[in-house]
């Protein structure tokens, strides 16, 4: 894994606006219709091809494929890789979605905004319940073999030595799943992390950087809290956490990023569990790299945080310096002195410039216009190369 030796790095989440073109096919082939299979092949290995070389040209260091091989979201995709579960229609999606404390405290915002954009996890495809009724088994191999050969001929294409690829962490696989197979849900979390592993090992083995996305890790709190204590939570959390580094046993900890946000949603956050109950035990995944929140107005306060915690020996830390939940592009001096208050804590080589979260949770569901993605994506770039000049003179 790169360091910002020299200079800060840029990357993001890995999330990005899905092109035009291969709407239409993503569309029919979630909802079982009829689609050219070869042109819907050829589609998104150029569109893989053309998202590498728009990332580098806005000064991505370290870039994804956009997550363009998923036909679902970046959690729900798991679903076409995943033996084991059965979608049942009506009882998933939009009710299921409607559960925690900030949609009931503000429940006419968020049926405004509902109504105007639809259920992030469906919108534009069928989901409906994922019901687990028999063993689960990795059924992925080809598809994510397709990902790893399309993402690196992209990088070869565009010249670039090291790209990432994002993949759901076990707790956030099918984060709505409903088990009516095991003895318990902890009995499913260990047969998903065993049957992800496959996942995990074969981006590594291809010599990409494996990214965990674990949106559900932190969102839990507010599903939990009240009735439950944070102390129930974090013992939740703790069960998770224990998942995560069972499915990655054996992968060298520098080949590995974690992400955790509080949900990508435009909403109000004020159930959000602070950074500071639970860095103790984001701390405690076995990563060479911490993604996390801060450029949104709920937690970039939390960059405090860091004078008191301690990145675990050669890791570093990847904050979220622009926010990927609204239109204005945040000016280059502010992406700046975020990156640069940071790095006087944690060390300027322990710090590589993100963002917050993905700018498109799925195929049919993007946060920002493409036009203002890219603006911001030259932001970061930007801010990055005036807090280099900062920290290395």
């Amino acid at each position: 894994m790169r360091r910002s030796s020299g200079r800060i790095l840029t990357t993001h989440v890995g999330s990005l606006i899905r092109p035009q073109p291969l709407l239409p096919l993503i569309r029919a082939k979630q909802n079982g219709q009829p689609y050219d299979r070869e042109l819907y092949w050829k589609c998104l290995g150029e569109s893989v091809a053309e998202v590498v070389r728009q990332q580098v040209a806005a000064g991505i260091d370290v870039p994804s494929d956009g997550e363009f091989g998923k036909a679902i979201s970046w959690s729900q995709y798991a679903l076409e890789r995943l033996s084991g579960f059965e979608r049942r229609a009506g009882a998933g999606g939009a009710s299921r979605f409607a559960r925690g404390a900030d949609r009931s405290r503000f429940a006419e915002f968020y049926a405004e905004l509902d109504a105007a954009s639809g259920p992030p996890a469906t919108a534009g495809a069928s989901i409906g319940e994922a019901v687990c009724v028999a063993p689960i088994r990795y059924t992925g191999q080809a598809e994510v073999q397709r990902d790893i050969a399309n993402f690196k001929a992209a990088l070869a294409r565009a010249g670039v030595a090291e790209g990432f690829l994002p993949v759901a962490a076990p707790a956030s696989v099918i984060p709505d799943r409903k088990n009516e197979h095991y003895a318990s849900d902890e009995e499913m979390l260990e047969a998903i992390a065993e049957a992800m592993r496959d996942e995990y090992r074969a981006i590594v083995d291809a010599g990409l950087l494996l990214q965990l996305d674990d949106a559900r890790a932190a969102v839990t709190y507010d599903r939990m809290v009240p009735p439950a204590s944070l102390a129930d939570y974090r013992r939740w959390l703790e069960l998770q956490v224990a998942a995560i580094n069972r499915a990655t046993e054996g992968i060298p900890t520098d080949r590995i990023r974690y992400h955790v946000c509080w949900g990508s949603w435009p909403g109000p956050h004020t159930s959000d569990v602070p950074l500071k109950d639970i860095v103790d035990l984001v701390l405690r995944v076995r990563a060479g790299a911490y993604l996390i929140e801060g450029a949104n107005p709920r937690h970039e306060h939390e960059w405090r945080v860091w004078e008191k915690a301690k990145l675990p020996e050669g890791s570093v830390l990847v904050p979220g310096v622009i926010s990927h939940a609204t239109n204005v592009v945040e000016h280059p001096e502010l992406v700046a002195e975020r990156i640069v208050r940071l790095a006087r804590l944690v060390g300027r080589e322990n710090v590589i410039a993100g963002t917050d979260c993905g700018f498109a949770q799925g195929p049919f569901h993007r946060r920002v216009h493409p036009s203002i993605m890219w603006a911001k994506l030259e932001a970061l770039a930007e801010g990055a190369r005036l807090a280099s000049r900062e920290l290395w003179n």
